[in-house]
């Protein structure tokens, strides 16, 4: 599985100035570590990744991970069906707010 981009933070650019630690900590050890592990595929970490925010609720960070997964190869269809499916395990709210936060993301 080395054939995949290679995952990169954006946590100092984005927060750096305001949480540096934070910020060290997501572009560190989340992504330089963690999301480029070769024993998971990138586009599987990131369809895990936007099952966990739309069961958890967490619709801002749910927005960047749509678009990081579709930058891993999953398409919308793919990102649509799973919260789909997701409304049943998570909760229908959970699923509507998701679903709304992607019509938004892939309509930009």
């Amino acid at each position: 599985m080395t054939d995949q981009p290679r995952q990169v933070g954006g946590g100092r650019r984005t927060i750096g100035d305001f949480a540096p630690k934070l910020a060290e900590l997501t572009d560190g050890v989340l992504f330089e570590d963690v999301w480029n592990r070769t024993e998971l595929a990138a586009r599987d970490r990131s369809l895990i990744t936007v099952a966990v925010l739309v069961v958890g609720g967490d619709a801002d960070q749910l927005r960047f991970h749509l678009g990081r997964a579709k930058d891993n190869g999953v398409t919308e269809t793919e990102l649509i069906e799973a919260i789909t499916h997701l409304a049943f395990y998570a909760g229908w709210p959970k699923a509507m707010t998701a679903i709304t936060v992607a019509k938004q993301v892939f309509s930009a």
